[in-house]
């Protein structure tokens, strides 16, 4: 008989689970070699404080992993006491300043690619297979997607060599131990209004799904179709595609010049503020859907002319006139076929979505 050992006995004393051999024994995953895991430091390990509450498991695998960056500095301490340190301060911002139970994420990559289990439970969840621990990282995906957490600020730099490693790897244990799709691999900034996981490493996050995908022996997948951030300081096509709208709600003030300008800014936090939205002043995940509107044959004015804009930079139309008619409701179609969408000449959120990618 294999002895029983407890895991909060064995991360209580500084070991890990994958230096015991213990991990990719699960009869969830297809095999030990296809799902080894990397080697993660459970709550015990780093000193973690008692969750406040229940930590609430989930009979349900996860579905998705979405990266942040901890907008810390980027340290050049790439040791595994930083790593320790990193994920006590972060649980002591998240229980003391934010009043949250327990570390929002489910695990802290390292700039020295030490991973740290952050949430309790998260590891054990994480190798069942079939279990999910509720999280706080992302509003409105926390009790289906994983949370990992990067050590850094990446608007301009990216990871370091190891943290990048490290990640590939945990990504691709999680994709085989819960049959994620690496298509389902994504950043904050697709499901709410926020710059994380910054721009360098957003930028990469394809480059992260094929990594993964080639670690784990399989084909690479198409990139998910998200709503595209804009914000302050951006200038251009998206940025002028914003105005338009805002000036189709009423928001005449912002100017249609294509600058991410106060007016903008202004007008976005008004938005955020009559939805609920905590103020970010970006036009993001949470903003799109709320300023794009079905549009359709015989409507014109500031949305059709956002619309139009999109169309001829795809090469479907070469007219800003505001007006939809029936060329315009063809070039509509023309790019729903295209993209696989449903061809119905009305502008949809689908649509949107898909031209502003």
């Amino acid at each position: 008989m294999e002895p029983i050992l407890a895991r909060r006995t064995l991360l209580g004393s500084g070991l890990t689970l994958t230096a015991l051999g213990l991990i990719g024994t699960s009869p969830a995953a297809a095999s030990v070699e296809e799902a080894a895991a990397p080697t993660i430091h459970g709550t015990g390990a780093w000193g973690a404080r008692p969750a406040r509450d229940a930590i609430s498991v989930l009979a349900h695998r996860t579905s998705k992993i979405i990266i942040h960056h901890t907008a810390t500095p980027n340290s050049t301490d790439y040791s595994l006491a930083q790593a320790f340190a990193l994920s006590r301060s972060i649980q002591n911002h998240h229980m003391s300043a934010n009043g949250w139970i327990d570390t929002g994420q489910h695990f802290t990559n390292s700039r020295g690619g030490h991973i740290t289990e952050g949430r309790h439970r998260s590891l054990e969840a994480l190798n069942s297979g079939n279990k999910h621990v509720s999280g706080a990282h992302t509003s409105g995906q926390n009790e289906v997607a994983f949370g990992i957490e990067n050590e850094g600020t990446y608007t301009s730099v990216g990871p370091t060599t190891a943290q990048w490693n490290a990640l590939v790897q945990l990504c691709k244990y999680m994709c085989q131990k819960h049959g994620i799709a690496t298509s389902q691999i994504f950043g904050h900034r697709d499901f709410n209004n926020t710059a994380c996981p910054g721009n360098t490493l957003y930028a990469r996050l394809p480059e992260l799904r094929r990594a993964v995908a080639t670690a784990m022996g399989v084909a690479p997948e198409a990139d998910p179709v998200t709503w595209q951030l804009v914000q302050p300081g951006d200038t251009g096509e998206r940025v002028l595609v914003a105005q338009h709208l805002f000036r189709a709600l009423g928001e005449t003030s912002v100017p249609a010049n294509g600058i991410y300008d106060q007016e903008l800014d202004a007008a976005v936090r008004r938005l955020e503020a009559r939805h609920g939205i905590p103020s970010s002043g970006l036009v993001g995940a949470e903003t799109w859907p709320l300023i794009v509107a079905p549009v359709r044959a015989g409507e014109s004015g500031e949305a059709v002319r956002a619309l139009q804009l999109l169309l001829t930079a795809h090469g479907m139309a070469n007219r800003s006139d505001g007006v939809l008619d029936g060329r315009t409701e063809t070039a509509v179609r023309n790019f729903q076929a295209r993209n696989g969408l449903r061809t119905t000449g009305v502008a949809t959120a689908d649509t949107w979505r898909h031209l502003l990618f």
